[in-house]
């Protein structure tokens, strides 16, 4: 762990979800591999034609569900850039978003004929059923028995949110949903937005993510910054990534040989109780 420089503790604690508190890249994998199979194996499955099936074959579950979850980006960055422009984008949740980039993934990949209309949309919301990383629990509920405030500070939509809380047993303060602000990150309205509803300064909060431009986003704003390595998330350069670490671009970071120690979370959560300054 590695700080960047010397400030109180923040009273709240805002993390990002997708990639950081929750293991997206497994979960959506898993689901989109096993409900295929499941379809093709199935007593009438007789009624998919061998394109589709020749099509399933060749396809990684894992690229699927990495072009899926780049298109996710793509949109809310997007939606994040146009919004109060005089021709903004129009609203759309994230759960809108992930159906329609779903069917048209399907298409793209000639396989929009494998499930029904109603299956696509539930196979669409498994973004709400996200297994938590190993230390998320555990290193979520130590931070609030610390006595901080914990909330979640995502482009997910509520509904999404809420039922992620419940199935990988999260548990926040408080819940956060970009959607609550009619804008996505990184626009500040979302930073500063979240530090407003809880009644305090930008300095006394901090964003905690395992994504460096959202880090940037919210130092901007005046957050303080918590920077959480986790497997394949990081979208910035290995160069780009190594100098923001070695000029202590962020206020702490959390590298992946602490998380094999206690896990990401639960290292923060350890830095505080003995008392290492940001």
């Amino acid at each position: 762990m590695s700080t960047g420089s010397q400030k109180p503790q923040p009273k709240a604690l805002f993390f990002d979800v997708f990639g950081t508190v929750v293991d997206w890249r497994t979960t959506v994998t898993n689901h989109l591999s096993t409900k295929s199979f499941e379809k093709l194996n199935a007593a009438s499955s007789s009624s998919i034609g061998m394109p589709t099936r020749l099509a399933c074959a060749g396809i990684s579950w894992p690229d699927f569900a990495q072009e899926w979850r780049t298109g996710y980006c793509e949109f809310t960055s997007a939606q994040a850039n146009r919004h109060g422009k005089d021709d903004p984008i129009a609203f759309k949740t994230v759960d809108d978003h992930h159906h329609d980039s779903l069917k048209e993934l399907l298409v793209k990949h000639e396989i929009d004929h494998l499930w029904t209309d109603e299956e696509v949309l539930e196979i669409s919301r498994i973004w709400h059923k996200l297994d938590g990383w190993s230390d998320s629990t555990g290193g979520l509920q130590a931070l609030r028995n610390r006595g901080f405030i914990i909330t979640t500070l995502s482009n997910g939509n509520l509904s999404l949110l809420t039922d992620m809380k419940i199935h990988a047993k999260l548990n926040w303060s408080y819940i956060f949903s970009a959607e609550r602000f009619g804008a996505y990150k990184p626009h500040p309205s979302v930073y500063l937005g979240a530090c407003k509803e809880l009644g305090l300064q930008p300095g006394q909060c901090a964003m905690v993510a395992a994504h460096l431009g959202d880090l940037g986003a919210a130092k901007n704003c005046g957050l303080q910054t918590i920077y959480i390595e986790r497997p394949e998330e990081e979208s910035w350069g290995v160069e780009k990534v190594r100098e923001a670490k070695r000029k202590g671009w962020v206020d702490m970071w959390v590298d992946s040989e602490e998380n094999f120690v206690g896990g990401g979370i639960l290292e923060v959560n350890r830095k505080f109780e003995i008392g290492t300054p940001l």
